[in-house]
């Protein structure tokens, strides 16, 4: 969540931040009505209290129809007291819910606007062009023997498929070349759980805007998580750090699940748009002050891996109204689809200061005292996509597929992936 003197201090700072995204500043209202409810409910519960405390010091010296006076007015008290203990706890949690409608605030350099309103930074590589008629991920995967959505339809329905073949084999050099990368600069590995508790997906904010996209177990008491991001957030929840420990880089391998809730027609042919899939991710702690030199440093970390893949691509500023609940700013990396003639989003890098550090409780121990750290992070390889792009930008007229050099040591050395016959 945000931090609450930002509200109190400059809420119209707050709205503007909300116009920004597209959203109503209403809330900022109805935010601090609560603020002002909850201070007022302490007040009472104190001052309650405090009669109650001074009370307790009259009784123990009054004597006969005095004393019992006073227990008399004690008991009523302690009702009173309870009440207001009660009330406190309410405007308490009304004022933290309130809080939590309120997205992180959009950094001044990101463009306003909805999803169609980012600002493109800069083009890397020059988008391959064919002298033959070039075939789509899904038509190469099956020459290769590489990609299975029938059967993956078959078996678990639509938007899920199987990697075959030369695409298992794929994945697994994409996840090691991702994990060598991520280790030459210096982040610890991590194979992070794919189900969570409640309060580490409501800590990420993805209880939020981006609820009707999570996978909730029915019967128990957790949820699928869509990103690494949401079990390494939780990772250092209630924790005090030591600041000379940052920052802390961790790259954490999951399986991903998202219902694509909104996407009902959009990608449904081949695996550009899936339920399920794997991921490299990396995850920071870092102070707040140092988090925006960290976030331009993962991007230039996915920018090295998007060339080794020999990729052509553009980077882009997203539009506020397209961030999400806990990004202050985000970049992403589209790679460019030849069949589709447009570039299609590989990684992303969010940078989400302390709002989701304030909601988890991760503190650092500094010199002045503790405070709430920021945290960051960055795709480094999404499989399937970055599966898509590699098939299509390097196919040869015959349905074969170079190989990128950077991954043939992974793949045995081979350099070109040859069609098979395919039963």
């Amino acid at each position: 969540m945000i931090d609450p003197r930002i509200l109190r201090d400059d809420p119209d700072r707050v709205r503007a931040a909300q116009a920004k995204r597209g959203l109503p500043a209403d809330v900022v209202d109805r935010a601090l009505s609560a603020d002002t409810a909850r201070r007022e409910s302490i007040s009472a519960f104190e001052s309650l209290r405090a009669e109650q405390k001074q009370l307790g010091k009259q009784v123990s010296r009054a004597q006969g129809d005095e004393k019992a006076a006073l227990l008399d007015r004690t008991r009523a008290l302690a009702a009173d007291v309870k009440t207001a203990e009660a009330r406190q706890a309410e405007a308490e949690a009304a004022w933290v819910e309130t809080l939590k409608e309120i997205p992180n605030l959009a950094a001044d350099e990101a463009p306003a606007g909805g999803e169609d309103d980012y600002t493109v930074l800069e083009h890397i590589g020059t988008p391959v062009e064919f002298d033959f008629e070039p075939r789509d991920h899904l038509e190469l995967g099956r020459l290769l023997g590489a990609i299975d959505v029938e059967r993956g339809a078959k078996v678990s329905g639509s938007r899920f498929y199987f990697l075959t073949g030369v695409g298992a084999q794929l994945e697994f050099a994409l996840v090691n070349l991702a994990n060598e990368t991520a280790r030459d600069h210096g982040f610890t590995q991590v194979i992070a759980p794919s189900l969570v508790r409640p309060r580490a997906m409501d800590g990420t904010g993805f209880l939020g805007q981006a609820a009707d996209d999570v996978y909730r177990i029915e019967g128990e008491d957790l949820y699928l998580v869509g990103t690494s991001e949401v079990p390494m957030a939780a990772y250092h929840s209630d924790e005090i750090l030591d600041a000379g420990s940052l920052p802390l880089r961790y790259a954490a391998f999951s399986p991903c699940f998202r219902k694509e809730a909104g996407s009902h027609g959009k990608d449904t042919r081949g695996i550009i748009r899936v339920h399920w899939f794997d991921k490299v991710e990396m995850f920071v702690y870092t102070t707040i002050e140092d988090s925006f030199a960290e976030h331009q440093r993962l991007l230039s970390i996915e920018k090295a891996f998007l060339d080794k893949l020999e990729l052509a691509y553009r980077v882009i500023d997203t539009a506020a109204g397209d961030l999400g609940l806990s990004a202050q700013r985000k970049f992403d990396c589209e790679a460019w689809i030849p069949t589709q003639g447009r570039y299609r989003e590989l990684t992303s890098t969010s940078n989400c200061t302390d709002f989701q550090t304030r909601r988890l409780d991760t503190r650092a121990r500094f010199p002045d005292g503790t405070r709430h750290v920021a945290t960051l992070n960055g795709t480094l390889c999404a499989i399937p996509r970055t599966i898509v792009a590699i098939l299509e930008t390097h196919q040869l007229e015959d349905g074969s597929v170079r190989v990128p050099e950077a991954l043939r040591p992974y793949l045995g050395g081979v350099d070109v992936l040859k069609p098979v016959d395919v039963g």
